[in-house]
């Protein structure tokens, strides 16, 4: 697998903690460039160094998903620093307030949705035109919540579902043109999300870890290999796929 992915590009937004950290780490191992997108910096700079320790050609570009010009200009850096872009996770995401859906603000119902679904849908927008040039794949981030209920999140779980429609619908629309549109549906995975969450109460996380058959959480690096899978030419037959990575969640 190393170097597969050598002298090509990956965006990855979120991508300086959790998920997105590890999906960086991974494009890397294979060769890749890769473009670290956040909302903020990690002053530590600790994705950007493991990127390059992988052995990738990181880069840092600030970006508010939810924002159009934001999204535009961090593809336009993309492609002025690398000269092209192959593979895109669509990562970046809020898990908004928790409350049933009567309890429900409209301030947050406008946030998450724009992170978390608007968000995806313009960094396809901005990505796309360049994808299809030479082909390449893009892998947005759903959730288990994007595939089933889930009390006391309907933002989330709302904003999730729109991902896994947008999904297929892209992958079905782009399925001739060379580019391959899959989701990852992480199930619980051990990340400062779900830190927030639990309030790293170990009562609360004992529940979460027993939601799970396999026993446990999952590790961030466990669906950063389902996403760069997804982008490899392993996957070449697999497109408006919505793939639960959620230690048989879903399953049960």
């Amino acid at each position: 697998m190393q170097n597969t992915f050598k002298g090509k590009t990956a965006l990855v937004t979120g991508g300086s903690y959790g998920i997105g950290q590890a999906t960086a780490i991974a494009f890397a191992s294979r060769g890749a460039n890769v473009v670290i997108a956040d909302i903020v910096e990690d002053p530590e700079q600790a994705t950007a160094k493991a990127v390059a320790a992988a052995g990738g050609k990181p880069v840092f570009i600030q970006c508010d998903v939810a924002d159009a010009a934001s999204v535009k200009a961090m593809v336009e850096k993309t492609i002025a620093t690398f000269g092209r872009l192959d593979f895109a996770f669509n990562n970046a995401g809020v898990e908004g307030e928790n409350g049933n859906t009567l309890d429900c603000t409209e301030q947050n119902w406008d946030r998450t949705i724009g992170v978390n679904l608007k968000g995806v849908w313009l960094c396809m927008r901005e990505e796309l035109p360049h994808l299809l040039k030479q082909g390449g794949a893009i892998v947005n981030c759903a959730s288990v919540a994007g595939l089933m209920g889930f009390p006391g999140l309907p933002a989330y779980v709302a904003s999730k579902h729109g991902v896994v429609g947008l999904t297929k619908t892209a992958g079905l629309e782009y399925a001739k043109e060379g580019v391959r549109i899959n989701a990852v549906c992480p199930g619980v995975i051990k990340t400062a999300m779900v830190d927030r969450l639990t309030g790293k109460d170990k009562a609360v996380e004992k529940q979460y870890e027993d939601m799970e058959p396999i026993g446990r959480m999952g590790k961030p690096e466990e669906v950063a290999a389902a996403v760069v899978w997804l982008c490899s030419e392993e996957a070449s037959f697999v497109t408006g796929h919505a793939m639960p990575v959620d230690g048989g969640w879903l399953a049960s």
